[in-house]
């Protein structure tokens, strides 16, 4: 079922920025599999009812992966899905990055680099200090960790003992202009973020099993927050875009998006 799902909300895509000419595919079908184990299995959330107070939590910081967070909102119930192929048109609801005012589900208005995880935090202390259940879940990207905000962050979540909180790394290793090693090399990840206080999981980010098994053993963490580095292929589910950073920021033109449709099925 998951993957089935998956293929669809790639599909979505791989359709809107196409539709729009203009868009983040890399970094999107990257994060598909997160998402829809996210919102197919893991979270407590309502379509019908987007501001249910104990509904769980979700930021993604990556705010230029909007495309797949639009897709799994649609294919969840929160809005029509007919409505993915506004992307980035003039009055559109769905943004190049989420607008918290303007769509059903979106938690937090994202894009400018470094900050989803501080607003997370603070959701996070929120329902500790409200004795609500809900859990936050955020996701940033790899490149993203290059901004010193991330850092203090990861200091406050550690220190406030924010169990409540899980971050989700989409470790897929390319950023804007090139590989993370290149730009800014951000290793070592784990000893980094063990360091700061932090439960660290590691796993392959395009294995369901595995990561339903990081998101189970994350509840079960007390005292500290956790974060899952997943291991990620940009552009993951088809094929030319895949590892390519050329697809970072680019719309696939009429032959390439006959292709990709014709791989995702």
């Amino acid at each position: 079922m998951l993957e089935e799902k998956a293929r669809i909300i790639r599909k979505h895509i791989i359709k809107m920025i196409y539709t729009a000419g203009s868009g983040h595919p890399g970094g999107s079908l990257s994060a598909t599999d997160i998402l829809t184990a996210l919102y197919f299995n893991v979270m407590r959330h309502d379509p019908k009812n987007p501001k249910w107070e104990d509904r769980d939590r979700f930021i993604l910081s990556k705010g230029h992966a909007a495309p797949a967070l639009y897709s799994a909102l649609a294919t969840s119930g929160y809005f029509p899905v007919e409505e993915l192929l506004t992307l980035r048109k003039l009055g559109s609801r769905l943004q190049g990055h989420p607008d918290m005012r303007k769509l059903p589900g979106v938690e937090a208005s994202t894009g400018s680099e470094g900050q989803g995880l501080s607003i997370g935090i603070g959701m996070a202390l929120h329902a500790k200090l409200n004795r609500k259940l809900y859990r936050v879940y955020v996701m940033i990207g790899d490149g993203e960790n290059d901004c010193g905000q991330i850092w203090e962050a990861a200091m406050s979540g550690a220190h406030f003992k924010t169990d409540n909180l899980t971050v989700i790394l989409d470790r897929n290793g390319l950023q804007l202009d090139g590989p993370t090693r290149q730009i800014m090399d951000i290793e070592p990840l784990v000893s980094k973020w063990k360091s700061f206080g932090w439960k660290v999981i590691e796993i392959n980010g395009h294995s369901f099993r595995e990561i339903l098994n990081a998101f189970n053993r994350a509840k079960s963490v007390k005292g500290k927050p956790t974060i899952i580095i997943t291991h990620t292929i940009k552009g993951k589910g088809v094929s030319f875009m895949e590892g390519a950073v050329s697809f970072h920021g680019k719309s696939p033109n009429k032959e390439e998006y006959e292709q990709a449709m014709k791989e995702l099925g």
